[in-house]
């Protein structure tokens, strides 16, 4: 059972788990980095109060992230189709995974920057800094750390979606997992694919980790 036929299946499929993970942080970075920027800025405490504003972005937050993803897959189905020609396969798998992925990123964002010390941004407020100086050079900076640690739960988060995808089509390990560990009731592929993803994640979280702790200014 496990020739060269099988191994290089699992091959594909970490290859694959890793692009529609990598890819999908990217893009969902993309969307959910502005997105929660502009709900601290926006809060009743932020440096740019709107209480509209900040109302109407936590309601949009606040409804994806209620949505399954399995549901929110079908749902995007056509939009699939629209953006990449198809539903099916990894690269289709990265439009609902993105979609997905960026309002949890936002709230991640969100409290990141909410740790950074007030009296911070305030000292950069009395030295005369534009919210755009305050922005770029005091909160992101701040806050890198806990933005690193953020990312990492978050793309831990975007490959056990990913191997969600794997029933209806999305390819990688969870595709493999579904055809074959539980439609062909072959238990030690299941149990391989399975172990194969807690590696990756452990992979991800140790690099998160060390990153994090080097970027800490307080532990230098």
């Amino acid at each position: 059972m496990w020739d060269n036929a099988t191994i290089q299946m699992l091959l594909v499929g970490i290859g694959e788990s890793l692009y529609m993970t990598v890819f999908s942080a990217l893009f969902g970075y993309v969307i959910g980095l502005p997105l929660g920027i502009l709900l601290v800025i926006s809060a009743r405490d932020g440096i740019r109060p709107n209480a509209s504003l900040y109302k109407v972005l936590d309601v949009i937050v606040n409804v994806t992230r209620s949505i399954p993803f399995l549901l929110l897959m079908v749902m995007l189905i056509p939009v699939t189709r629209a953006i990449v020609g198809t539903s099916l396969g990894p690269t289709a798998a990265i439009v609902s995974l993105t979609f997905s992925a960026a309002p949890f990123i936002a709230r991640m964002v969100e409290s990141s920057l909410m740790e950074v010390d007030k009296g911070v941004i305030e000292a950069a407020h009395s030295m005369g800094a534009s919210d755009r100086q305050i922005i770029l050079k005091v909160l992101l900076p701040e806050a890198v750390p806990s933005l690193i640690n953020g990312a990492t739960i978050a793309i831990a988060t975007i490959l056990g979606y990913s191997a969600t995808a794997g029933f209806i089509g999305g390819g990688g390990l969870g595709a493999i997992a579904v055809n074959y560990g539980y439609y062909r009731y072959q238990t030690d592929i299941m149990l391989v694919t399975v172990l194969l993803l807690v590696v990756v994640v452990q992979i991800f979280q140790e690099i998160g980790m060390r990153s994090a702790g080097k970027s800490d200014k307080r532990k230098s």
